[in-house]
Order: structure tokens, then sequence, then C-alpha cells
């Protein structure tokens, strides 16, 4: 699972850089949203699944726990996620491949399942990984992905935008991903899907808490760099980072005992091959 941009392949090989810097970002997450993603798609065990977009290995991990598979395959173009994916997903079931989404280096109709979490917004040309994914999957085998709701329901991004385009309207705003990831709504995805050819596409919300210890336990992974936010805070000279920080402290709900309690929310689609 990757959070990068979409501007090309440097821009992408930079925001993918480190698996340790995502794991505290949006890595812990996508582990608490896997097994609500994949509840739902009525796999049966024994089969071959295909994770387009592994990144560190969350949903691999997942899948081998909760799912029985007979394997599972995970794609990810950057291969320091996958060298932290092999470290952390032991499994023999699991193989970890360096590839891209548009160009899955894997079989015609080989898998019984075919996920993606977090990624397609990330990729330049979605709709070839949608076809790819499907080219990917046997016939009626479920093929599924979900991304964040950027524009409300990831409430740590959304707050920390809100409070970055308060202080700087101009040079936040075109950072927004909610701005600059259409796809990551019900009706775009559901086109996505219902135009790679899949049938029986459907949309759904995940949602989930997302408790924070602290401020400190929410602040520090946007001072890692990597993805958008936290490379907007970096750029950031130490007096507005200071302002950001402190504008953000006094926004959010912190209960007595320090801890903040938001919540995320992920659109998954799912459709048949």
């Amino acid at each position: 699972m990757v959070e990068a941009g979409n501007a090309g392949a440097a821009d992408t090989a930079r925001l993918w850089a480190a698996g340790e810097a995502y794991e505290p970002y949006v890595g812990r997450w996508s582990r608490m949203m896997a097994p609500s993603f994949l509840a739902g798609l009525g796999v049966a065990a024994g089969g071959r699944w295909l994770d387009v977009g592994c990144g560190t290995g969350a949903l691999t991990g997942a899948i081998l726990a909760g799912h029985g598979p007979a394997a599972v395959t995970g794609v990810d173009p950057s291969e320091a996620f996958l060298t932290f994916a092999r470290s952390r997903v032991i499994d023999p079931r699991a193989e970890f491949r360096q590839g891209d989404a548009r160009a899955l280096p894997v079989e015609d109709g080989g898998f019984d399942a075919v996920v993606s979490g977090l990624v397609l917004n990330f990729v330049p040309d979605p709709a070839q990984a949608a076809r790819e994914m499907r080219r990917a999957a046997r016939p009626g085998a479920r093929v599924a992905a979900y991304v964040w709701d950027y524009a409300e329901g990831m409430q740590m991004m959304r707050r920390f935008w809100d409070a970055a385009a308060a202080l700087d309207p101009e040079g936040a705003g075109g950072r927004d991903e909610a701005l600059r990831f259409p796809l990551c709504r019900p009706e775009a995805l559901r086109a996505l899907f219902a135009e790679a050819g899949l049938a029986e596409v459907e949309v759904a919300a995940i949602d989930m808490p997302t408790v924070f210890r602290d401020f400190d336990d929410f602040w520090r992974p946007f001072l890692a760099g990597g993805a958008p936010a936290p490379a907007y805070c970096m750029a950031l000279d130490e007096e507005r980072r200071a302002a950001l920080r402190e504008h953000l402290r006094a926004s959010l709900p912190t209960g007595p005992d320090g801890s903040i309690a938001l919540s995320a929310r992920a659109w998954a689609v799912r459709g048949t091959a």
C-alpha cells in the first residue's frame, strides 16, 4: 500500500522510498482497515490471491492471517517497500515481485482474487491498472480495491490539510489529496471497474476509529517526509511548521488523557471478472 503522487515515475519513486516512514503515517491504519475490506469478498480458502501495489505488505498479511490462501503474490514498483514487506511477511505462501500496476508481471487468469489497497489513485493510468487486474483474474473471480475518502472521511489527513490551508491557502491547496484525486469517490470508482469490464460492481464505505495516544503520536509521522502531507510539512521553514503544529494542536479533539480520537473512511469497490 502506498502514499505517492501521480506526477511521474521520479516523483513516485521518491515518495515510495521508505517503508519505515510509511508505517506510522498510514501503514498502521491500513492494517486495521484490511480485515474489514477482505471480509465481504467471499473468497474460498485455498485460492490464489494477487495484491496489486502491496507496499509494506499490510493487505497480504491480512489475507494470510484470515483467508486461508494457497498463495499470495504481492506486486509493487518500490524495491524498498518490497524489502520491508519481505522482512515483515515471512509466511512461505507469500511471494513479492517488483512490477507496475499498469503491466502486472503475472499470467492471464491466474488468480481467484485480485485486490488492491490504497493504490489506484496513485497510478498514472488507473483505467489501465483496473484492466490489468481483470486480466489477472480467472473468470468469476473477485476483483476489489479500496482508497481513502480524502474529501471527508480520512480525518487525519483532512484535519492536516484544513489547518495547512488556513495558514497557507495558496501553497497547501494544490497538494490536498481531496482535490488531486477525484477517483476517490463512489461514482468514479464504480465507473472505473465497470469500464474495465467487471460485472456486479458495488461500492461501499468502510469506517473505523483512529485513536492517537497523544498529539506527538499524531504529529510525528508528518515529520517523516515522503507522502504528500509529510512532504509539504517538511518543506516549510521551521517557523511556519511550528505555526502549523500549534494550529493543529488547538483544533484537534483532545481527551482528558491526551488521546485524540478521529476516524477514517475508505471507499471499497468490488466486481466479478
